[in-house]
């Protein structure tokens, strides 16, 4: 058997070295999400979590995007001011934070800088706002 996997290794190079970058990759990817801070929500996990829990809602878009809506009561902070502006958070660290963006890529940067920041309860809304939308969840003008 052994002599048999040499065989292929030396017939077929290029698939050894594609099957041990994957591999390899798939374990830094798994590494990464073990070691995350944070769990990614699903639209109908947020909901749930929002019935049973005091939650404060992060809108980490660009004021830009808003315009279109946002989930009501949500405070609105760009991602890349989340580190200068953690300290406006400071009043809810011991609460439940719920952040999203867009398509739930930012929140997860966002998270991990409030991770930083000592926040321990925060979760990413996977794929955002539009999945939200999605989901036909209510989104408010204001």
């Amino acid at each position: 058997m052994l002599a048999q996997i040499s065989e292929f290794a030396v017939n077929h190079p290029y698939l050894v070295i594609a099957f041990a970058v994957l591999l390899a990759l798939t374990f830094f990817n798994e590494m990464k999400i073990a070691t995350q801070r944070f769990a990614s929500l699903t639209p109908a996990a947020a909901v749930q979590l929002m019935n049973s829990e005091d939650i404060v809602l992060l809108d980490v878009r660009e004021p830009s995007e808003t315009v279109g809506g946002k989930i009501a009561k949500a405070i609105q902070i760009p991602a890349g001011a989340v580190a200068t502006r953690g300290g406006e958070l400071e009043k809810h660290k011991s609460k439940t934070l719920l952040v999203y963006c867009k398509t739930g890529a930012r929140s997860g940067q966002a998270c991990k800088e409030l991770g930083k920041q000592g926040f321990d309860k925060v979760f990413s809304l996977s794929g955002g706002i539009l999945a939200w939308q999605e989901a036909h969840l209510p989104i408010s003008k204001k």
